[in-house]
């Protein structure tokens, strides 16, 4: 499993979009931002918060890469 950190830089790469943008979204500073790439976990509400903003379903790319023993059988 990648690093959440590095999924969401590479979603924020992939539509061109700036650190300087994300991190007026998130209402933080840049250098949060950078620390925000470095992490290999953060918070749910925070990870919610970034789905949104770059509308883009993390919580599916983190249940992606469980193995299919693991994961729950939908309905």
């Amino acid at each position: 499993m990648e690093p959440i950190g590095t999924l969401i830089r590479r979603e924020l790469d992939r539509q061109e979009r700036t650190v300087t943008w994300f991190a007026r979204k998130l209402s933080c500073d840049r250098s949060n931002v950078y620390r925000l790439f470095q992490k290999h976990s953060i918070d749910t509400i925070l990870l919610y918060r970034i789905s949104q903003i770059l509308e883009h379903d993390f919580f599916a790319d983190l249940s992606d890469s469980l193995p299919a023993a693991v994961r729950c059988p939908k309905s």
